[in-house]
């Protein structure tokens, strides 16, 4: 048994308490109100619903180009580097990005890994010893499945992805597409695949919204990855409003993968509350996946941050959620649990 004493952040509401977590096993058995002279701030750990760690054997390298130079399958940059890379290179800079990941407060990333269940099997090798879970989307055909979690689409207007759709249907294993990244025409397509994640949504209009409420759609938004490309605005307020909404960094080439970068980025830039980013970036990711994580709740995994709340950065500050959402940084980690 441990406890993890100060100013703990409880529920989905993350409402502040002063007290303790009592972790036992593995899982939270207890919050509880008691005194402590402990500063330190006690939030859940951040489950990142966007990423592509592949991505990491070509960091910074498509800085000012395009979305179609940058990604778009299957000539730019990104695929013509993954081609080039040696496993045990690929496998070493996952790696890397995944200790990153876990240092600065991850517990659990959704991947988008290319390269069919080579790509897959290679990210769960890379992820084994660094304290990081991913829930890995695989590609290309269906035999992915075999290895991955679901099945992650690049977008409905570069392939057909009927079978692939199907066979997580059979498996009941979730579909996953970027839609409405450069513009808004694959949306719809990529709404009749009746998804259970989209990922952008940077051109969502109306109709859409509509789409996504009726059929309870879920939405991973990356807001700094969609800067970096110039390909516009995600409408998070918006979307939002029609249904779950989670936060991720997308690809380690174009942005380092701090959650508390994208958290202060959502924060500032957009109309939301502090809690509202804070759960896109911990139990909105959680619930995508079907993770046991994502809030401090007796029963739950307990996968927790603890910050140091007398840091030279976060002393002084009058909310701690505003403090964690919008000032805080990897060097306020003091321990990542779970």
């Amino acid at each position: 048994m441990r406890e993890l004493a100060g100013t703990v952040l409880v529920g989905e509401s993350f409402e502040p308490v002063r007290g303790r977590v009592v972790v036992e096993d593995g899982r939270i058995d207890a919050v509880e109100e008691t005194d402590t002279d402990s500063t330190d701030l006690v939030r859940p750990a951040f489950v990142n619903a966007h990423t592509h760690r592949g991505d990491s054997v070509a960091k910074e390298a498509a800085v000012g180009l395009s979305l179609g130079e940058a990604v778009a399958p299957p000539d730019s940059l990104k695929h013509r580097r993954l081609a080039a890379a040696d496993r045990d290179e690929l496998v070493s800079a996952m790696g890397r990005t995944l200790r990153f990941m876990r240092r600065t407060g991850t517990v659990s990333t959704l991947d988008f890994r290319e390269s069919g269940p080579a790509g897959a099997r290679a990210l769960r090798e890379a992820a084994a010893e660094t304290g990081v879970d991913p829930f890995i989307f695989g590609s290309g055909d269906p035999s992915v499945l075999d290895v991955a979690d679901g099945y992650g689409a690049s977008g409905a207007n570069d392939d057909e992805f009927a079978a692939e759709r199907a066979a997580c249907e059979d498996r009941g294993r979730p579909f996953a597409i970027h839609a409405g990244e450069p513009d808004a025409t694959d949306i719809h397509p990529a709404l009749d695949y009746d998804p259970d994640l989209l990922v952008h949504m940077v051109h969502a209009e109306p109709d859409h919204l509509e789409r996504v409420a009726d059929q309870s759609v879920p939405i991973a938004v990356c807001p700094r990855a969609n800067a970096v490309l110039d390909v516009g605005t995600p409408p998070i307020r918006e979307l939002l409003d029609h249904t779950t909404v989670a936060l991720g960094t997308d690809n380690a080439m174009l942005n380092q993968p701090s959650m508390f970068r994208e958290m202060a980025t959502a924060a500032k830039r957009f109309d939301v509350t502090d809690r509202e980013v804070l759960r896109m970036a911990t139990a909105a990711g959680a619930e995508i996946a079907d993770l046991d994580c994502g809030a401090i709740e007796p029963g739950r995994r307990a996968a927790l941050l603890v910050l140091d709340g007398d840091s030279d950065n976060l002393s002084g500050s009058e909310d701690p959620v505003r403090a964690v959402v919008r000032r805080a940084t990897g060097l306020d980690v003091e321990r990542v649990v779970g």
